[in-house]
């Protein structure tokens, strides 16, 4: 089939990375090793869901929880907004939806200035349209995930009922009518975490993302830890079975309705080509337990010695000041963590981490950037 040119494909950026468009902080912290703000945090409101996929990675990340009530919230949306962070994605290792305050935290968030954006099973915004309706403008995306294209395998792979399937469609729908009445610019995405067992899904899921009126559907490798816990062979991936059908479903993007597919994860085989890791104080991670670590791959409490501290028991500008964030920093960075053999593979970090490695080690040097933003620019 021929690939239809999608007219937003070069300003959504699916496999890849937006460091250029942050240069001043990206050099101070890579070649004048200075004290950063974290353009991109990427967090959750609870680490409570209402799905059980198959695939999940939390259920790798068990740590203690301390409550995140509103007061704890606000103060930590604005000293985010202070210290000069810019994107907030609620998405790492709970479903945000299922907290009761995550309509009031993006409309605080939004009002100091950061953007925002949501992944989400999408299934609690179906009993809270109007107010889902009131939060979606504030949106830079919305990214709904499910990774089964068919009722059945919906309901076998990401542990939940059949009957949610319509209930999913009903709420995309939603939104995107709402988006088209509206005029709004939030990008509103499918997502599927592929297991190749699945494989069969694929197509069904893009026509499903059409069907939707979805911006775009992509697909992405799935996530395991150091002890592949969860199983994945990601030898599987360069199947040619599997790489055919991903390449028939890119092909069967619209004008409308761009599929991509994360092919550098995809085709990784699970390794890393860099030795360090450079990216959290660009991209910092929160549990929904209140815990901020420099990554979603060392929130368990096994990995304690790389845990900063509590958003519920510190204010995050305090513990971005303190000595313990750099201590621990320093030690991904510039100490014995070894990328390879100390956390999970195909981090959030990962594709950040292959540039700034480069960068460290005078490989690739980051130039100012050409032409127009993509779009999300503050979603690393």
């Amino acid at each position: 089939m021929l690939k239809v040119e999608h007219p937003k494909q070069d300003r959504i950026i699916l496999d890849g990375h937006k460091l250029a468009w942050h240069k001043d902080r990206v050099d101070a912290w890579i070649l004048r090793r200075e004290r950063v703000a974290p353009i991109t945090i990427d967090m959750a409101l609870t680490r409570a869901c209402n799905y059980k996929c198959v695939y999940c990675y939390s259920q790798l990340q068990h740590n203690k929880s301390k409550p995140l009530t509103e007061e704890v919230l606000f103060r930590f949306a604005d000293d985010a907004a202070e210290i000069g962070v810019k994107g907030i994605s609620l998405v790492s290792d709970g479903e945000s939806t299922v907290s009761k305050h995550f309509y009031s935290f993006i409309k605080r968030a939004k009002g100091n200035g950061i953007s925002m954006a949501v992944g989400t099973n999408g299934l609690p915004l179906y009993s809270n349209l109007e107010k889902t309706a009131e939060i979606l403008g504030m949106l830079d995306y919305l990214r709904f995930n499910i990774s089964a294209g068919t009722p059945e395998k919906y309901a076998e792979v990401m542990g939940t009922a059949v009957e949610n399937f319509e209930k999913f469609k009903k709420v995309v729908s939603f939104c995107v009518a709402e988006k088209k009445r509206r005029g709004l610019q939030t990008t509103l995405g499918l997502q599927m975490v592929l297991l190749t067992k699945y494989i069969d899904q694929v197509i069904p899921l893009v026509r499903l993302g059409e069907e939707l009126g979805g911006d775009y559907t992509v697909i992405k490798h799935c996530s395991d830890n150091e002890d592949h816990e969860i199983g994945i062979d990601y030898k599987t991936y360069l199947e040619e079975k599997v790489k055919e059908t991903l390449r028939a479903a890119e092909s069967m993007s619209t004008p409308s309705h761009l599929v991509g597919v994360k092919w550098s994860k995809i085709l990784s085989n699970g390794l890393r080509d860099y030795d360090h890791c450079y990216g959290p104080p660009l991209i910092m991670q929160l549990s929904g337990s209140g815990l901020v670590a420099p990554c979603g791959m060392l929130f368990n409490e096994d990995y304690s010695r790389y845990h900063i501290g509590n958003v519920a028991d510190t204010p995050f500008k305090a513990l971005w000041q303190g000595e313990r964030y750099w201590k621990v920093i320093e030690e991904l960075a510039y100490g014995r963590f070894n990328p390879h053999t100390d956390c999970g593979a195909l981090c959030l970090q990962h594709k950040c981490n292959e540039t700034l490695f480069k960068m460290k080690h005078h490989e690739f040097k980051l130039t100012e950037p050409v032409g127009e933003p993509p779009m999300h620019v503050n979603f690393l």
